[in-house]
């Protein structure tokens, strides 16, 4: 027999009773079956009663048991949400727009950053597994195999792969069209006399920083135009601004420069200030993904809007509808760009 010391004994606190389901709908004035409707989010349940159950709810601190529901629906209103870059402020936005979606169906998103290491990723998509997750949320970090994903889908987690797709697309997709935002800024760029057009591209390999570079190439050959210069770059302000000295310091420097994303593009504006070149006059400066600082930069920064909490909302739907549906055809939405023209 263990004997447990008086010291001990006074010191421990007896676990807090949880309120029941029969106790809360006694509470409330209604049956279990009307309590259970509203834990579920169901839109059976008259808005007066619903608002009498959540009062009761905070009255009695019933906590609702999502374990115990999902082993008995099968279903756990969970997704993940993995991302390669959370310092970057777009993935705020689209995250945003995600939320937003799976909210109002009464779901929720678990957040992870990979930092575009497959390492972390695989242990991320992994713990989903464990986890029961509904459905993934992805985007792939550089150097995904499709086929790793393909297994994992296969297992019975669905995935929807965002803003980047890996190896030939036969599954569900959500992103920008790359290619259309390119051309938007050539095509800007070329009406306004410039020859030199040059591209900051990602430092990583993935199909976004792929299809960004065939979409400029592409939109250059038709005005019988070459990339002046393809300058890779860490997604980091201090890199840019870095990497403009060098740029400029060519025998001939490009006249206009397309960014991979804001951050880059917002750390090259920087850098050209430092050099005395003045972006949208002595150097054309476009940044892509026009996130909310590029309007409150000086000089307000001209970028490709991608639409980043459209996009979310475009990809939690359609992961519920491959949740509710999973031999469905696969959806591959890309949305339209515009570009924002500003001072740079």
């Amino acid at each position: 027999m263990i004997q447990i010391r008086p010291s001990q004994a006074a010191g421990r606190r007896p676990a807090p009773r949880r309120v029941t389901l029969r106790e809360l709908a006694a509470h409330a004035g209604v049956s279990r079956s009307t309590v259970s409707l509203v834990l579920r989010e169901s839109p059976l349940v008259a808005a007066l009663t619903r608002a009498r159950v959540r009062e009761s709810m905070a009255a009695t601190g019933y906590v609702y048991d999502r374990g115990a529901a999902r082993l008995r629906s099968g279903v756990s209103q969970a997704i993940g949400l993995v991302i390669s870059e959370i310092t970057n402020p777009f993935y705020a936005e689209l995250t945003a727009g995600i939320d937003a979606v799976l909210d109002r169906a009464g779901w929720v998103a678990f957040l992870a950053n990979t930092g575009d290491r497959t390492d972390r990723q695989e242990r991320f998509l992994q713990r989903m597994r464990e986890q029961k997750a509904d459905g993934v949320l992805l985007c792939p970090a550089s150097g995904t195999e499709a086929a790793r994903l393909g297994e994992i889908a296969a297992s019975g987690l669905p995935i929807v792969q965002i803003l980047r797709r890996t190896g030939p697309m036969q599954g569900d997709y959500v992103g920008p069209d790359y290619r259309i935002g390119m051309a938007l800024a050539v095509e800007h760029l070329c009406v306004r006399g410039h020859v030199r057009i040059g591209l900051i591209a990602s430092d990583r390999r993935n199909s976004a920083s792929r299809e960004r570079l065939e979409g400029l190439t592409e939109s250059l050959t038709r005005h019988g135009l070459t990339p002046a210069l393809v300058a890779p770059c860490e997604s980091s302000r201090a890199k840019a601004a870095a990497l403009a000295a060098s740029l400029m310091d060519r025998t001939d420097p490009p006249t206009a420069l397309i960014c991979h994303n804001d951050v880059i593009a917002l750390g090259m504006l920087s850098g050209l200030q430092r050099l005395g070149r003045r972006p949208g006059s002595d150097v054309a400066l476009i940044g892509f993904d026009n996130i909310n600082e590029c309007c409150t930069s000086i000089p307000a920064l001209s970028s490709i809007a991608t639409q980043p909490a459209e996009i979310g909302a475009a990809a939690a739907d359609l992961l519920l509808r491959r949740i509710a549906d999973p031999t469905g055809a696969p959806e591959q939405i890309l949305l339209p760009p515009r570009l924002v023209i500003r001072e740079t």
